[in-house]
């Protein structure tokens, strides 16, 4: 095995890479492992060329899916609810009305656009700062590991 110096990546955060790669095609501006407030953490928060937020989240296996529950809770932060699973997911698990995307490490696919749910004006400028603010603060601790954020 060749040493890298990378971190292994669990199944999800892969499913989330090729996610965000093929968000990024679309002009989408992505962070993993966002938390719209305390106690949500969304495996990928996605905005769009116009301002749009996607919600994606990953499962990487039927377990991993049925013991999520809180999901349902994530639904008022975006205007757009999608799953993003691998080829071998059994997809008739999930809900038929949201977002389906089948992706692996490098690419994905959206197969189901999840329905739009606009969000509120407030709501929309609150998420649009508190993106904004952890990107750049990823985007400091990138270029400064040694920052106090």
């Amino acid at each position: 095995m060749i040493e890298t110096g990378l971190p292994t990546l669990m199944p999800g955060q892969l499913l989330a890479r090729g996610v965000c790669r093929h968000l990024a095609t679309h002009g989408f501006a992505t962070l993993e492992e966002f938390t719209p407030e305390r106690g949500k953490r969304l495996d990928v928060m996605a905005m769009s060329p116009k301002g749009e937020f996607w919600i994606v989240e990953c499962k990487s296996s039927r377990a991993d899916f049925t013991s999520d529950g809180k999901w349902g809770g994530y639904l008022d932060w975006g205007d757009r609810y999608f799953w993003a699973v691998d080829a071998d997911f059994p997809v008739e698990l999930l809900p038929d009305d949201t977002g389906l995307i089948i992706a692996d490490a490098y690419d994905a696919e959206i197969l189901r656009m999840g329905p739009e749910t606009k969000l509120a004006g407030a709501r929309r400028k609150a998420v649009t700062q508190r993106f904004a603010r952890i990107a750049a603060q990823r985007l400091q601790v990138m270029r400064d590991p040694g920052a106090s954020l």
